[in-house]
């Protein structure tokens, strides 16, 4: 190793340590199951908005984003982000301040607990619990891939070897500090990621000669800055309205997002939503903007052979172009090396930042939906985190399984993920909260139709119609079903029970008062 890579290596170690410092600051914490998975219900309005968007911003913003710009120019990254942001600011506006109250009313503390407990039904924590492991192991899994392939690529070190130690770290201090120690290192990793996509543009451009010779390149290149075309293999292919429309469904799946809902829940009051709405959407709409535009400088020094200096074209990655950049960036001198470090801890923040909140929420639907409630485990407050915390591991452990590939694509496993929760508890969670209506009949036949639908039109509709009008993101038409479905069974089926449609009202008067 040169002295700029250890250099480099001893700024990620210490920002890998302060991960672990803070977790185990916050073991001490704990004291009830609540404080482990919601934090007591205390967060404020900027670590509330700061660690939910650090949560969802997982290892595709800095590597799967920016990758999926270089390589097919911004038609599907610009509309994918559009979507995203619209959903973001729609999410912190419809739902935060209705469900942070629907779930202190019904003394929920999980996801599955709230639909069991805003529908009367103990089926459906079951089916949640079940719907939120099946997603979220290859979700988290797609974390742990991305920080295989960054210790591979700078340091040398083998891809299983670089995923498992940094799968230890991620456990390590989410197991021990649980939700507020989640929160406050998602809080830092923002900071980080933030810090990470300015150097980066800057750099590229300045690398790159100059913004002129880099919008120079891409006009060049007619679909690079086309929001209606894009680069499929060898060939350009219009954006239809249908691919726009399928892209834009991304920003329906934050309805159904597990780990940002829970954050909803653990606001210390409705009050603050309005500032971390502004504060979150902000966010989101800058980073993503500057992570595509990313793609757009990398297409340049791709295209001019700056990177073939760290890269052979053979083996080049559209993904880890920060990580080249980076590897470029490290040898400028001293303080540029620490910038180096401060980009590649980014990269390990967005990871990071998704998976721990990801591993939380997959332990309390096992530790304490499945083995409390469906099973009906009795332990002790003590044991029932422990229990909580051995969940994490073996999640984990699951979802070091299903990374094991090292040719596996970050943006491709998110995408199909992020469409599961989406098309399962979206739907759900909108009609649990705006219709008074809707019963237990409609809400289980909903979840398995939404989920059933993902499958199938991932894996066989879009399979055999590869490229036709079929060939599109399977969330639509999944949502779409599933708010059919939820909606017609709770018509053909009976009234809910005066007890939840009395609950329903009383959530809606105090938030109006």
């Amino acid at each position: 190793m040169t002295g700029s890579t250890i250099g480099v290596l001893v700024i990620i170690i210490l920002y890998l340590f302060m991960m672990l410092v803070i977790g185990y600051r916050y073991s001490k914490t704990n004291k009830s199951i609540d404080d482990f998975y919601l934090g007591g219900r205390k967060l404020g309005p900027f670590v509330t908005a700061m660690s939910t968007e650090a949560s969802d911003m997982s290892s595709w913003l800095l590597m799967g984003l920016p990758g999926l710009a270089l390589a097919t120019g911004i038609a599907e990254p610009f509309w994918t982000a559009l979507g995203l942001g619209v959903g973001t600011y729609l999410n912190w506006l419809i739902v935060a301040r209705k469900l942070r109250r629907y779930s202190m009313e019904t003394k929920s503390i999980t996801i599955p607990d709230f639909f069991a407990n805003r529908f009367d039904s103990k089926i459906l924590v079951g089916i949640s619990a079940v719907i939120i492991v099946i997603f979220f192991i290859p979700y988290t899994a797609s974390g742990f891939s991305a920080c295989g392939k960054l210790f591979s690529s700078l340091f040398g070190m083998g891809y299983l070897p670089a995923m498992i130690l940094s799968a230890v770290i991620i456990v390590t201090y989410t197991s021990l500090g649980g939700f507020l120690a989640a929160s406050t290192t998602d809080l830092i990793q923002s900071i980080f990621m933030s810090i990470a996509l300015i150097i980066v543009v800057f750099f590229g451009i300045s690398l790159a000669g100059g913004l002129d010779i880099v919008m120079a390149n891409a006009k060049a290149e007619e679909w690079m800055l086309s929001i209606t075309s894009c680069l499929s293999g060898n060939e350009v292919k219009p954006y239809s309205l249908l691919a726009i429309v399928s892209t834009l469904a991304w920003g329906l799946g934050y309805f159904g997002m597990p780990h940002i809902l829970l954050r909803f829940m653990a606001s210390k009051n409705e009050e603050q939503i309005k500032s971390c709405r502004r504060i979150a959407t902000v966010w989101v709409f800058i980073s993503m903007a500057v992570a595509v535009f990313i793609g757009v400088v990398g297409y340049t020094l791709y295209k001019d052979g700056t990177l073939a200096s760290v890269v052979e074209a053979e083996s080049f990655d559209s993904e880890r172009i920060l990580v080249y950049l980076s590897a470029i960036l490290k040898d400028y001198g001293f303080i540029a090396m620490i910038f180096a470090g401060v980009v590649l801890s980014g990269i390990f923040a967005c990871t990071m930042s998704t998976a721990d909140s990801q591993l939380l929420a997959a332990s309390s639907s096992v530790s304490e939906n499945i083995l409390h409630e469906i099973l009906g485990i009795k332990l002790s407050e003590k044991a029932t985190i422990a229990a909580a915390r051995i969940t994490v591991v073996c999640i984990a452990l699951a979802a070091l399984v299903i990374a094991w590939n090292p040719d596996s694509k970050v943006f491709q496993i998110v995408s199909f993920a992020w469409a599961g929760f989406g098309a399962t508890f979206g739907p759900l969670m909108l009609i649990a909260l705006f219709w008074k209506r809707a019963n237990k009949y409609g809400a289980i036949s909903g979840l398995v139709a939404g989920g059933v639908m993902v499958f199938v039109w991932k894996f066989v509709v879009r399979v055999k119609f590869a490229g036709s009008i079929l060939d599109i993101y399977e969330l639509l038409p999944a949502f779409i079903l599933a708010l059919i479905v939820t909606v017609v069974v709770s018509l053909l089926t009976p009234e809910p029970s005066n007890e939840i449609t009395d609950t329903f009202d009383k959530v809606n008067s105090e938030l109006k008062a």
